[in-house]
């Protein structure tokens, strides 16, 4: 079966490198399938969950936005921040989790800074969900 080298990086350094047969992403303007041959592409991602098929498997990487950068033979995600799902510390992303939620409840009441701690908490619950594969 034909593949694709994917390339996920952030500020810190690689995250992922290999050969896959179908990566799946979400765009800030929807989802996108991208297969070995896909026409030239650059977009905005959200929080969300990477979708790497290979050999039969899925795998997962938690990417806090960025952008996507797609040629025929290589696909290059450049994100703020990417975890791989195995590489999830379940416990930090739950405390930060209740963090955010406790922000945004706190805006209520406070001049907390609303769309800082939304974006927290979406990016602890896409942490969490690519840890457990739920979304």
């Amino acid at each position: 079966m034909k593949t694709v080298k994917v390339s996920v990086v952030t500020p810190d350094g690689p995250v992922y490198d290999s050969e896959v047969e179908m990566v799946s992403v979400r765009a800030t303007s929807g989802e996108l399938g991208i297969l070995p041959g896909h026409i030239p592409l650059v977009a905005p991602l959200a929080i969300s969950a990477v979708r790497l098929k290979k050999d039969g498997k899925t795998e997962y990487i938690a990417v806090s936005g960025g952008f996507l950068e797609v040629r025929p033979d290589q696909v290059t995600i450049l994100a703020q921040s990417a975890e791989l799902a195995s590489d999830i510390d379940v416990e930090r992303a739950l405390r930060a989790k209740e963090r955010a939620e406790q922000r945004v409840n706190q805006q209520r009441t406070e001049h907390t800074d609303f769309r800082r701690a939304e974006l927290a908490l979406q990016r602890a619950i896409n942490r969490l969900a690519v840890s457990e594969k739920k979304f």
